[in-house]
């Protein structure tokens, strides 16, 4: 049986994060976007249940990172 369960999402799951970020907003390009679009992104996501201040510039970059990385992954 396959499951839809969806774990919480928390500032420190960088790579979930970009995973949940491809499927939910296909369109965006993480080269384009601002830290703060990104953190609205973020926080909008259905499994997203972290305090959102306790964002920083480096967690950000970190999720921006692996949203790139996974795009153009071979």
């Amino acid at each position: 049986m396959i499951s839809d369960y969806r774990p919480a999402l928390y500032w420190d799951s960088a790579f979930a994060i970009a995973l949940a970020l491809i499927e939910n907003h296909p369109k965006v390009d993480p080269e384009k976007i601002g830290l703060e679009e990104l953190a609205s992104l973020v926080e909008r996501l259905p499994e997203f249940v972290d305090d959102p201040d306790f964002v920083t510039d480096r967690i950000l970059l970190d999720i921006i990172v692996a949203w790139y990385e996974e795009l153009h992954s071979l």
